[in-house]
């Protein structure tokens, strides 16, 4: 069984940095106190950061990236203390990281009792990232994460409407796909959700959503968010018929919460031999045509 906690996650606004690393130390200690091992927040939850510059830069799409870069060592040193501290995998969503080649890409990151565990690249950009905000596609292809919880994969956001690419992590034995999201409309949240929904049927496995929530005016770049946080299933034997095993309530919210639940992830990766129905098994055939 996994406890996993989901944040639908508000990006505020803080007076220095003091206060930020605060709230995120308050926010896991939060999942963490609720018995969760796993912790999982959403895409660009590190724009937060941008917060904490000077009001001429925090409001400039560009200036913003550039300028949150000497912060992200910071940023990261204080997700590993957290997850080493409690004992957890935690995986604090993605952040736009300045690389050797010049080039911003959109990096999400896993940590667990050790240490670092390793890192993904978004793969395919949104229209927004690579017109107007200039990030560009990760080069390091699909990665799993080997856990005591089971095998893991990330794909961010917009990658999960992209079937091939769950369906590669599907082929390497990952059982939970995390997917930090952000999305600034209704449409974006469900185009998420419905391509969340049917990566977890096709590939019979587990993904569990993070997404940024509320409004935040003086962020050019995730001024407003919409999402609920949720873990998708297989819609078979033993689980909900929805296939929504659990989702909060609200569309947004103005304030960070946890979705807590469990789920034995052994149960769902059985439904491939003993379902109703075996889409993983027979996804090879529609290539037949």
């Amino acid at each position: 069984m996994v406890k996993f906690a989901s944040c639908q996650y508000a990006i505020e606004l803080f007076d220095g940095w003091d206060a930020y690393a605060a709230h995120l130390e308050r926010l896991a200690g939060e999942a963490v106190e609720a018995g969760a091992q796993l912790l999982l927040l959403p895409e660009y939850a590190a724009m937060a950061l941008t917060g904490l510059l000077p009001e001429a830069e925090r409001g400039d799409l560009h200036k913003s990236i550039a300028a949150i870069q000497p912060l992200i060592p910071r940023w990261l040193d204080l997700c590993e203390a957290i997850a080493c501290r409690h004992g957890v995998w935690f995986c604090p969503g993605s952040a736009p990281v300045l690389d050797a080649d010049g080039k911003y890409r959109n990096r999400a990151f896993l940590f667990g009792p050790q240490g670092p565990a390793g890192h993904q690249d978004k793969i395919v950009m949104t229209r927004f990232e690579r017109e107007q905000w200039f990030i560009a596609a990760g080069t390091g292809g699909l990665r799993s994460f080997d856990t005591p919880l089971g095998r893991l994969g990330i794909l961010i956001c917009y990658d999960n409407e992209f079937p091939m690419l769950a369906r590669r992590l599907a082929e390497e034995g990952v059982e939970l796909i995390l997917a930090p999201s952000c999305t600034d409309t209704e449409a974006g949240y469900h185009r998420v959700r419905i391509g969340a929904q049917a990566r977890a049927l096709e590939n019979q496995l587990a993904v569990l959503v993070s997404p940024t929530a509320g409004s935040a005016p003086w962020s050019p770049a995730v001024d407003e968010n919409f999402g609920r946080a949720a873990l998708y299933v297989p819609a078979d034997y033993g689980m909900p018929p929805s296939g929504v095993f659990v989702e909060s309530e609200a569309l947004t919210t103005q304030t960070s919460r946890w979705l807590i639940g469990e789920i034995d992830l052994e149960k769902v990766a059985a439904l491939r031999l003993g379902g109703q129905v075996a889409l993983y098994r027979d996804w090879p055939e529609q290539f037949g045509l």
